[in-house]
């Protein structure tokens, strides 16, 4: 019940907090960017999620404080809002990715490559303290922390490669998301993870109607939720195999386009363009 809650929650936030806002972002030069068919749309509401995410965890800290909760209850609402402060350095990270980040230095070998020319890139910013905010909030100590913290930081920028087409990575985030209900984690340890991802689901519509994008901003914050959940829900070996695959993602991306990927797969086709504009589903492979 309290994963259906805190996903509902996230969800009605993140689509009242959009409403309110959406005038601001659409009226913003700043936030101004082309989308895959060259149209000019707000770019960075991902910036929603967090600030959805973060109301929720207020209200829900409020009635912690003031409604006689036990001990291990309260130990619930601090992991929470230790959580939450991970979103926000996600949020952060990506929105700085968005704002300033270079569009002509993609992938691990075109960040390297500016570092050996002595440029620090913000993508090459984004993917360091990535994994320093993974290990910040990944559970365990030692180096089980570490692999978590990796993990995390890992499916963080997977949620970026998919996000190269409208809806395309709030959809996987949720299959992310059923993945990790499916492993058979205890629902109060993820309920803040589905609170993540039930905010992504209220911008899901604004997303597939190319009303705006989610950017960076969105797209690392829900790819590290995912990442969070699969840390929660597996055991060290399964952390190793979830690894192995999120790094075997990132690395085939230096050389793969997801994108002609999925084009080329009917169903993975029909469910990256389901929902979204006629434009979008009459377009060539």
């Amino acid at each position: 019940m309290i994963v259906v809650v805190s996903f509902v929650a996230g969800a009605i936030a993140s689509a009242a907090l959009w409403r309110a806002m959406a005038p601001q972002f659409r009226s913003s030069d700043v936030l101004r960017r082309q989308n895959y068919r060259g149209h000019e749309l707000p770019v960075a509401s991902g910036v929603v999620i967090v600030l959805a995410v973060v109301l929720v965890t207020a209200a829900v800290s409020v009635l912690a404080r003031f409604g006689g909760v036990s001990s291990w209850e309260r130990e619930r609402v601090i992991a929470l809002l230790a959580f939450v402060g991970g979103t926000l350095g996600f949020g952060f990270i990506g929105l700085l990715d968005d704002l300033v980040g270079a569009t002509s230095t993609k992938g691990f070998r075109g960040h390297l490559g500016a570092l050996a020319r002595g440029r620090v890139t913000t993508g090459l910013v984004k993917l360091v303290w990535g994994v320093l905010l993974g290990v910040l909030v990944a559970p365990g100590s030692g180096w089980d922390g570490v692999r978590a913290g990796v993990l995390i930081a890992a499916a963080a920028n997977v949620g970026n490669l998919f996000d190269r087409a409208p809806g395309r990575t709030v959809k996987v985030s949720l299959v992310g998301g059923a993945v990790v209900l499916a492993l058979g984690v205890s629902a109060v340890e993820v309920s803040s993870v589905m609170l993540v991802l039930g905010a992504g689901a209220g911008l899901l519509v604004v997303d597939l109607r190319e009303q705006a994008m989610l950017g960076d901003t969105g797209s690392n914050v829900l790819g590290a939720a995912v990442g969070m959940g699969l840390v929660l829900a597996c055991g060290p070996t399964g952390e190793w195999v979830a690894l192995g695959v999120l790094v075997a993602l990132n690395l085939a991306s230096e050389r793969v386009s997801f994108t002609r990927v999925i084009d080329a797969t009917p169903p993975l086709r029909w469910f990256d363009r389901l929902g979204a504009l006629p434009e979008r589903r009459r377009a060539p492979r």
